[in-house]
């Protein structure tokens, strides 16, 4: 037996004026998208923000459905908005964070089903995204691709 051990690397700001102006801008937007959010059934209300190589910058948020495996995340949503709006236009950075009737201090990171969404992303355009995360309040997390948050990504090369 071998064993593998995967590193990831993490950026920890303890403000938001500590990250650079436009990352800045995304993870406020991300706050704000939060209050768009439809999430009357888990009451989580997540927001997220991108910003393209084009200088645009789009939000989304989560819409739930009772049926809950019909509901979209917001990193998703988003991702949507961009590739609708702006099809040639690669994701360089996304921001993500939460709204919940308990204060969430610390930071939220992308589902698994967004993950693999982000990864895509970045697998089509060549790029990796920046991925900005924060709690309603508390540290902010920075990494510089989905990759050192699904390491044994599943990629298409692997299909027939």
């Amino acid at each position: 037996m071998k064993k593998l051990t995967l590193k990831t690397t993490v950026q920890v700001y303890h403000n938001i004026d500590e990250l650079d102006p436009v990352d800045q801008k995304i993870l406020t937007m991300a706050h704000k998208a939060t209050k768009d959010a439809w999430a009357p059934y888990s009451r989580f209300a997540v927001g997220a923000a991108l910003r393209l190589a084009n200088g645009k910058c789009l939000h989304g948020s989560n819409q739930e459905n009772a049926a809950y495996p019909t509901g979209l995340c917001a990193e998703r949503t988003a991702l949507s908005v961009a590739a609708s709006r702006y099809p040639k236009s690669p994701v360089v950075a996304m921001a993500v964070t939460v709204k919940t009737k308990d204060i969430i201090n610390r930071p939220v990171s992308p589902c698994g089903s967004c993950r693999q969404a982000i990864f895509e992303v970045e697998q089509r355009y060549g790029e990796n995204i920046r991925i900005i995360m924060q709690g309603q309040t508390g540290d902010i997390y920075v990494c510089n691709s989905i990759k050192d948050l699904l390491p044994l990504s599943f990629t298409a090369d692997l299909l027939p």
